[in-house]
């Protein structure tokens, strides 16, 4: 009797759907949802925050793209590393990363349920939480294409927001300042500004961009995912920066000439004065709405990464490494992202998000050495082209990370530092002292364009 074939992730996704994926990972409206904390970060140039991210993650982007054409499988920047440099190594940035994808669904969650609090105090905000992990795990674990599907008309909704969101606010301006007030430098540089504060203000903003390499983690769900990951990567990093740096200018306009109450709910604010308090109900559901496609996009991608751990055995093989039958969805890693979501019932948002950026930047930085090293071991830092595209680029990139990291908050450092401490007592006792590499597991990748190549452990 022959057994049954092994269960494994199917390939369904176009680049449609996948840029798609990202930029609801991105959560365009989180540029309104986080302008307060950025406005008072940067001294009142956000724009300027996001044009430095955006130039930074760019370099980023471009590597996180070449090295998905060279490994399409997923585990993004944790699979690139061990590849590419050592196994031990890239456990570490996996580690790091866990930082970002494994508590980045619980922060968007719980952003979401204190805003509806917020609105509706007499519920508490452990029952918007709860809610939103039901849902969310729910539809991830029927599948990703169907998650995918909710997400274009979650997607469309929210942009929807955002573009009469910025309509208003340069109508507001027109209206109380003239015509010409539209068009102002002062949103992007002003006599108070500093190196150090829109340094600060990027550091935070980065965090807008993290859907470009959450992408990556769909690579073994995706048609010819060769050319279409690197495609999509750049196409999101491109598009979610022109939106954030446009709807933060029009906002940071209408900012000059709004009251805000209070710098954690300034977009609310603004929205109240910009369309009065129809809009601003039509605003905070579109803030909702975004929250919950982002966590749909968010919990996918985080459980896509334990699948890559855990296929390899770095992770419990039989519960992370684990796909369901029916389903082709990692449905453990699934559940265990929505269980960790219930932290959020004890945290406020900025615990929660102190030490997220530590673990993306990280992984940034090694994505884009990575990228170095592949160039040496293929011998293709050759020529004034070759050296620019495959070691130039890849060190500013990484050199910009590293810059962006040592401006994070001072206790984000330090979370992230003791994170990486358990990492390597972890990573200790499963080399036995590092007298030997963590257990691997290997592929055989055909890339053909409807069929996932089968997995066997090594």
């Amino acid at each position: 009797m022959m057994d049954a074939p092994t269960p494994h992730l199917s390939r369904t996704l176009t680049l449609g759907p996948v840029v798609l994926f990202g930029l609801a990972y991105m959560a365009p409206m989180i540029v309104l949802g986080t302008f307060g904390v950025l406005d008072d970060d940067t001294g009142g140039v956000v724009p300027t925050a996001y044009l430095l991210a955006l130039v930074a993650m760019l370099f980023t982007a471009i590597s996180y793209g070449r090295m998905a054409a060279a490994y399409p499988v997923a585990g993004s920047a944790y699979t690139y590393t061990r590849r590419t440099i050592d196994a031990r190594v890239g456990f570490l940035v996996g580690w790091a990363v866990l930082l970002d994808y494994f508590f980045l669904p619980m922060v968007i969650w719980l952003i979401g349920a204190a805003y509806l609090h917020d609105q509706f105090p007499a519920t508490p905000a452990w029952v918007w939480i709860v809610l939103f992990i039901v849902a969310t795990t729910a539809l991830n674990v029927v599948g990703i294409k169907l998650a995918a599907n909710v997400n274009l008309l979650l997607m469309a909704m929210q942009v929807l927001v955002l573009i009469f969101f910025v309509v208003l606010s340069f109508r507001h301006v027109s209206s109380t300042a003239g015509f010409g007030a539209m068009f102002s430098g002062v949103p992007f540089g002003h006599s108070g500004t500093t190196v150090s504060k829109v340094a600060a203000g990027a550091a935070v903003a980065a965090y807008s961009f993290l859907g470009f390499d959450a992408i990556t983690t769909l690579t073994e769900e995706t048609k010819d995912a060769r050319r279409t990951i690197p495609r999509a990567i750049v196409l999101v990093t491109v598009l979610g920066g022109v939106i954030f740096v446009i709807a933060a200018y029009a906002t940071q306009l209408a900012a000059l000439r709004v009251h805000v109450k209070n710098s954690d709910t300034a977009a609310s604010d603004i929205a109240h004065a910009i369309g009065g308090q129809l809009f601003g109900a039509i605003f905070l559901a579109g803030l909702v709405i975004t929250q919950f496609a982002s966590g749909i996009a968010a919990q996918a991608s985080a459980s896509r990464l334990l699948y890559a751990m855990g296929r390899d055995s770095v992770l419990p093989h039989k519960v992370f490494g684990y796909v369901h039958r029916a389903f082709h969805t990692p449905v453990f890693n699934i559940a265990a992202i929505g269980v960790v979501g219930i932290v959020a019932v004890g945290l406020n948002v900025s615990e929660s998000t102190g030490f997220i950026n530590f673990g993306a930047f990280t992984a940034f930085t090694f994505v884009n050495l990575c990228v170095i090293a592949l160039s040496i071991r293929r011998g293709t830092l050759r020529g004034a082209r070759g050296i620019l595209a495959n070691l130039i680029a890849p060190l500013i990139g990484a050199g910009v990370c590293v810059w962006l990291l040592t401006n994070l908050d001072t206790i984000a450092i330090v979370l992230g530092v003791i994170w990486l401490a358990l990492g390597i007592c972890y990573l200790t006792y499963l080399t036995r002292g590092f007298r030997k590499a963590p257990p691997e597991v290997a592929f055989t990748e055909e890339d053909r364009p409807d069929e996932t190549p089968e997995l066997q452990l090594s």
